[in-house]
Formats: C-alpha cells, sequence, structure tokens
C-alpha cells in the first residue's frame, strides 16, 4: 500500500518545518507551500490524499483554496483539515461550511494533528486501496462495480453507483447540491440542481430493501448526507 500523499499549506515556516518532520517519520509523503496558488497547482498536478490547510496563507486564501478544491471533480473527495488562528465560531462554521472535514484553531499540538490525521486516514484507506467500502449495512466493490446491501446484490445505474460512492466516501458528512453536483457530475456541467434531487430519489430507490431504513438523510436548507 504507498505511503499517503499529505499536501501542507502552511506560511509559518518553523511550524510548516515541524510539522513536515513529524509526519515524515510517521510515514507520510509530505509536500508543503505557503502559497495558495501553488497548492491549487500542486493538488491538481498530483491529488494528495489530505490537505492540511491553513486559513492564512499567501496569494489565494485558505478558504477560497478549500472552496476551489471541493469544486474541482479531481480533489472534490480530498479530506481538508484546516488550520487557523481564528476562535471565533462563525469563522469555524464557515470553514467547515466551505467543504473542510476538519477544524484546528492554532496553538495546537502536533500530535493532535497527527491523531485527527490518522483517523481521517482510517476512513479513507479502504477507497485508496480500491478495497470494499463499507457504510453501516450497505458495502460498495468499486473493483467489481458492486453494491450489495445484507448480502442482497442491489442494482444501480451508473450516475446512483457514483452518487453512492461519493456519499461513501465521507459518510456523516452534509453536502449540498452544489457540492454533490460538482463532485459527482463535475465541474462543466450543465446540469441544474434540483436533477441532484432526481437521482437522490432514485438512489433511495435503489438501496431500498425490507426492514432497513433509508441512510439517505435529508438535511434541510443543507441538502444530504449519507448515515453512518
Amino acid at each position: 500500500m504507498h505511503a499517503a500523499k499529505l499536501l501542507l499549506v502552511e506560511d509559518d515556516p518553523a511550524l510548516s518545518e515541524l510539522l513536515e518532520y513529524r509526519f515524515t517519520n510517521e510515514g507520510y509523503q509530505v509536500r508543503t507551500t505557503s502559497d495558495g496558488d501553488e497548492a491549487l497547482l500542486l493538488a491538481t498536478e498530483d491529488v494528495p490524499d489530505l490537505v492540511i490547510l491553513d486559513w492564512m496563507i499567501e496569494g489565494t486564501s485558505g478558504i477560497e483554496v478549500c472552496r476551489r478544491l471541493r469544486r474541482d471533480k479531481e480533489t472534490a473527495h480530498v479530506p481538508i483539515i484546516m488550520l487557523t488562528a481564528r476562535e471565533a465560531e462563525d469563522d469555524r462554521v464557515r470553514g467547515l461550511d466551505t467543504g473542510a472535514d476538519d477544524y484546528l484553531t492554532k496553538p495546537f499540538s502536533p500530535r493532535e494533528l497527527l491523531a485527527r490525521v490518522a483517523a481521517v486516514m482510517r476512513r479513507i484507506r479502504p477507497a485508496l486501496a480500491g478495497e470494499s467500502i463499507e457504510v453501516g449495512d450497505i458495502t460498495l466493490d468499486p473493483v467489481a462495480h458492486k453494491v450489495t446491501r445484507r448480502g442482497r446484490t442491489l442494482q444501480l445505474g451508473p450516475t446512483e453507483y457514483r452518487l453512492l460512492k461519493f456519499f461513501m466516501e465521507s459518510p456523516g458528512r452534509v453536502f449540498s447540491r452544489g457540492q454533490l453536483l460538482d463532485g459527482v457530475w463535475g465541474t462543466e456541467s450543465e446540469i441544474e440542481l434540483r436533477t441532484v434531487d432526481v437521482h437522490i430519489r432514485r438512489l433511495r430507490k435503489a438501496i431500498e430493501i425490507d426492514g432497513a431504513k433509508d441512510p439517505v438523510r435529508t438535511v434541510r436548507s443543507a441538502g444530504y448526507s449519507l448515515e453512518a
């Protein structure tokens, strides 16, 4: 299994060097930059497994880098942990709403960041290795292109399959219709937002079996999520 690839975007040289050293010692492959524009280029050239992103960086801001990574189909799935000196609740909410998976306020212990990254990597490793992904009673085999629920094979159309896989790679996370559109159909798609609702209904019908609850949760005014 390949070493996990981290993209570290941090403009504090001392902190960047410390984190690069700690993560490299833990077996991660680390690339670093202090510039938001370069971060976007690096992420496009070689998609990382996880991004550690400082809010206040040179060039394009961290929050905008996060937003653009989420809009790009190639990086929409990549987990993002934001680092910031901002402690206000509104700032934390803004970061998470933009698409960050986690949020760490400075100053923080490198051990805590290591632990959070390790937790995320444990969750996404099956998808990276092409192994089956399990969320609740649903199993998706990306190699065989097969989905089962409680041992029963489910018949999904191509779009519903991609939609389910997108959800299963980030269980419990709420995605807006726009994020689903970008992540599943791509940023160049001209499909309308309401089309997402149609495919959500089809997905629900395709994975429905007797005696099992609907794992797709509608979050009012926010979007949809797949319950873990």
